[in-house]
């Protein structure tokens, strides 16, 4: 009889989630040598001869959520085309499916997002030729339960010696030294 598998915890979720995002750096490989294709822009055309696109992504966990950053270069004619959204919204969804199919790979759990709100995209401009887009996305990470940084409990660990001498003293608003001849309204 099979065994069953036991569930991923959430150290195991988050740990391949950061090594799959880890593992897409521009020029990483597959295992069979070839260069690794995750949707953005700086894959296509020759490495060598054509101009390098600036791009990238980035991930960032809080609660039982996930957001994906993305990051480009690009020409003003093309914020204006159309499907311009749609575009960005795709390389975020590649970037998505890239991330769970690689978390799958390297934790052996399957990992599921769900897209929670709408893109968030920011276009700016460095001439009027050139620009750069900054997009993101927030997904909810599936077993990840949601009220996991809800325990409203604060920190256990008690207040080091030094901040507690520093506290006992008034802190930032203290008695001023005898060396301290600042007028008594110079923004402390």
């Amino acid at each position: 009889m099979a065994k069953k598998k036991e569930p991923a915890s959430i150290y195991e979720i988050i740990q391949g989630l950061a090594q799959a995002a880890a593992n897409a750096y521009d020029g990483a490989l597959t295992e069979d040598g070839d260069a690794l294709k995750l949707g953005l822009q700086r894959e296509e055309g020759d490495p060598i001869l054509d101009k390098r696109v600036i791009d990238g992504f980035n991930v960032k966990f809080y609660g039982n959520m996930m957001c994906v950053g993305y990051q480009s270069e690009l020409q003003l004619k093309e914020v204006y085309s159309k499907g311009f959204v749609t575009e960005i919204e795709q390389r975020i969804a590649d970037i998505a499916s890239f991330l769970k199919k690689e978390c799958k790979k390297i934790s052996g759990h399957a990992v599921t997002l769900t897209e929670d709100g709408e893109i968030d995209i920011l276009v700016q401009s460095s001439s009027r030729v050139r620009s750069w887009v900054q997009a993101k996305m927030h997904y909810k990470v599936g077993g990840l339960s949601p009220d996991m940084n809800d325990d409203n409990q604060g920190s256990t660990n008690p207040v080091e010696e030094g901040w507690k001498t520093f506290l006992n003293q008034g802190g930032w608003k203290g008695k001023r030294p005898k060396n301290d001849t600042r007028p008594k309204n110079s923004g402390d």
